[in-house]
């Protein structure tokens, strides 16, 4: 009996483990919104200015990013999936932002101008903030990805990805 006992407490701790590798980043589903916060505009209507995104999508749906990779390409799949996402929802006023988190704005500012261009990036505004996310924001700083859906700044799904985790699967996940 205690045998069993013990073999069942070394299956939970190890399910305990594997469950610990997920991530809290971001805002969540039941928390109140942080509220507006004003990164560097590098495409969209307010390019080259720090300019509130929050703000300007108001009470319209949107998918908010916190990236900290200008290269990965999965955070540039899932920048390409929310902006035709927001393409075919401007009837609906649906919004979209990634925001990278960095302190080299100037090299980060032309890898997403050059990824906005070659990938025809319209809809899904880019920008860039500090490496620790915004204020009251709660970014991990082991979520290389953070993915806030949210709709008149009502957290709806949040979901959150260590290095690697991003998948297509995930992406599409994401997207439905």
């Amino acid at each position: 009996m205690v045998r069993r006992i013990l073999s069942l407490a070394c299956v939970a701790v190890f399910a305990a483990a594997s469950l610990g590798a997920e991530i809290k980043s971001g805002p969540q589903p039941g928390d109140k919104f942080p509220g507006p916060f004003h990164p560097l505009n590098v495409t969209g209507e307010s390019k080259g200015e720090k300019a509130c995104l929050v703000c300007k999508a108001g009470g319209a749906p949107v998918a908010m990013v916190f990236a900290r990779c200008a290269d990965c390409e999965m955070t540039k799949k899932l920048v390409k999936k929310l902006d035709e996402v927001t393409s075919k929802n401007t009837a609906i006023d649906m919004n979209s932002f990634c925001v990278y988190l960095t302190d080299d704005t100037e090299a980060f500012s032309k890898k997403l101008e050059s990824f906005a261009k070659s990938s025809n990036v319209k809809h899904c505004t880019l920008a860039i903030d500090n490496p620790t996310g915004p204020e009251k924001y709660n970014v991990s700083k082991d979520a290389e990805v953070t993915v806030v859906l949210y709709v008149k700044r009502d957290i709806k799904v949040n979901y959150a990805f260590k290095k690697g985790e991003l998948t297509d699967a995930k992406i599409d996940e994401i997207i439905k």
